[in-house]
């Protein structure tokens, strides 16, 4: 196989546990940094890839957080899409009317109005660190620093989400995308963003998506596979993503990622 870049998705795909990678994972990057040039795509912020680059010696290497929607590369933002002011003020309302809570993400900064146990499997998993104040407090402040967001994360009951989604589909359907990433979590990032065209703003003159090894396991990597030189699911993907990519590997917590590389390479 012969590829420029190696592009993997972190929870669920190249993650063996929760929140850290195997020393076998660590063995394998180690060993094909010099030959690849290996690039970690997350909805995760920055700071929650950050530790996993250094556990894998690619610290050096960019980043695509936020589904694509932050990405950067020797400490310089590559690309950089947000939610508006006005979207979230938006969004707040109708989260509001459905008793659902808002985890909102810009750059390394999380907000949450309060702690619960989702928001401590959030903590545990990134190893971030929220920080507690009211929703219009946040969109106040960072509203006068001409902020918004680049992610949202919406936390409520199955029958709280499944409610909220045609109005939010109704009213802000054309400016954000929504991953369902459980049926207690929604990720809400802006519109037009994908890894796919997060990994894209990466490449250097002559680059296309040929030269892209990819690995992923959730319906936010399905372009991302589908695109790509070469995609590769692991044994724990959706079935839509099984069936878009190129192989199947193992699991992520028998290390597919790893166990694939040192087959091919």
């Amino acid at each position: 196989m012969d590829f420029k870049y190696l592009c993997s998705d972190l929870d669920g795909t190249l993650l063996s546990t929760k929140n850290d990678v195997s020393e076998f994972t660590i063995e394998q990057f180690q060993r094909l940094k010099n030959q690849l040039k290996i690039i970690l795509v997350s909805a995760r912020m920055p700071n929650s890839m950050t530790y996993v680059q250094e556990r894998l010696g690619i610290s050096e290497n960019p980043l695509v957080s936020y589904n694509g929607a932050l990405v950067l590369s020797d400490g310089k933002e590559v690309n950089n899409q947000m939610i508006s002011s006005e979207s979230l003020h938006a969004l707040y309302e109708i989260a509001r009317s459905f008793e659902v809570k808002l985890g909102l993400y810009a750059y390394d900064e999380w907000c949450v109005e309060e702690t619960s146990l989702r928001v401590e499997k959030e903590t545990f998993n990134t190893k971030a660190k929220p920080l507690f104040e009211n929703t219009t407090d946040t969109l106040t402040r960072w509203g006068s620093q001409n902020l918004g967001a680049h992610k949202v994360m919406l936390m409520g009951t199955k029958s709280q989400l499944d409610a909220l989604e045609k109005p939010l589909n109704e009213q802000l359907g054309e400016r954000l995308i929504v991953y369902r990433s459980s049926d207690t979590f929604s990720e809400l990032a802006p519109a037009g963003t994908s890894k796919l065209m997060g990994i894209a703003a990466l490449f250097e003159a002559g680059d296309s998506f040929r030269d892209v090894l990819a690995f992923g396991d959730n319906y936010n990597d399905l372009d991302m596979l589908s695109t790509s030189g070469y995609g590769v699911a692991v044994g724990n993907a959706k079935p839509e993503v099984k069936e878009v990519a190129n192989a199947l590997t193992l699991s992520n917590i028998e290390n597919g990622v790893a166990a694939f590389l040192k087959a091919h390479f």
